[in-house]
C-alpha cells in the first residue's frame, strides 16, 4: 500500500506557516547553552500537529496525542502539575477525537465533517468546564503547584478546547488560542529561571499563530461544506 506524504495536503501558506513555526522553535532552542532536547521534540511535534488540525485532518489529532504525552512529562519536571494532569487527562480526549474524526469524514475525503453545536450542548460544556476548573484549583493548591492561578486558568481553557475539538467545532481553535496566551505566560515564567524552556514559550507563540489560522480556516471549511450540501 502506497503511503502518501501528509505534507502534500498543505497549501503553500500552510507550508510557510509550518516552516516558520519550526524555524522559530529551533532558533529559540539554539539560544541557551543548556539545551533540553525533550522540550525541542515536544515543541516540533506540537506545531506540526496544529497545522494538520487546522486542515481538519485526523493526522493532526494523532500527533496531538503524542505531543500531550511529551508535554505532560516536561510539565512534571517543572512542577506544573496542573499542566501535567491536564495533558495526561487530555490524552484520552484526544484519542476519542481521533475516533470521532475518523467516523465523521466529510463525504469520502480525509477532511473532517465540521459541526454546529446545539445550545444545550454549549451550555453543558461551559458548566463542565467550570466544574472541572473549580475542582482542580483545590487539587493544585494541595500539590503546591507553581503559578497556581495561571495553571488553573490553563486547565479551564485546555478542557474547553479539547472538548470542542472532540465535538468538531471550529471554536476549538478560539479556546486553544486563549490557552496559548495562558501558556505563553506560564513558560515565560519558567524561562526566567531556566532559559532552556524558552523553546516551549516560543512553541506556544507559534501555537497562537496556528490556532488563529485554524479558526479562520475551520469556519471557511464549514461554510463550504454547508454550501455544497
Amino acid at each position: 500500500m502506497k503511503i502518501k506524504n501528509p505534507f502534500s495536503e498543505l497549501s503553500r501558506f500552510e507550508l510557510f506557516l509550518w516552516l516558520l513555526s519550526v524555524s522559530a522553535v529551533t532558533a529559540a532552542f539554539l539560544l541557551p547553552d543548556l539545551k533540553d532536547y525533550m522540550t525541542l521534540l515536544a515543541s516540533l511535534i506540537g506545531v506540526t500537529a496544529l497545522i494538520f488540525v487546522s486542515k481538519g485532518l485526523v493526522f493532526g489529532q494523532i500527533l496531538t496525542v503524542i505531543f500531550a504525552l511529551f508535554y505532560g512529562a516536561i510539565s512534571f519536571f517543572m512542577r506544573y502539575y496542573g499542566e501535567m494532569i491536564t495533558y495526561l487527562c487530555m490524552t484520552p480526549i484526544a484519542l476519542f477525537s481521533v475516533i470521532s474524526w475518523i467516523r465523521h469524514p466529510y463525504k469520502k475525503t480525509k477532511e473532517v465533517l465540521v459541526s454546529r453545536l446545539k445550545p444545550r450542548v454549549t451550555l453543558l460544556l461551559f458548566f463542565l468546564t467550570a466544574a472541572v476548573t473549580f475542582v482542580f484549583y483545590f487539587i493544585l493548591r494541595a500539590l503546591d503547584n507553581a503559578n497556581l492561578f495561571v495553571s488553573t486558568l490553563s486547565i479551564a481553557t485546555s478542557f474547553l478546547a479539547s472538548s470542542l475539538a472532540l465535538l468538531r467545532s471550529p471554536y476549538y481553535a478560539l479556546a486553544y488560542a486563549a490557552n496559548d496566551l495562558v501558556l505563553i505566560a506560564l513558560w515565560m515564567f519558567a524561562s526566567f529561571y531556566d532559559i532552556s524552556y524558552l523553546p516551549m514559550a516560543t512553541c506556544f507563540v507559534m501555537f497562537l499563530a496556528n490556532d488563529s489560522y485554524g479558526l479562520v480556516n475551520w469556519i471557511r471549511i464549514r461554510r463550504r461544506q454547508e454550501k455544497e450540501n
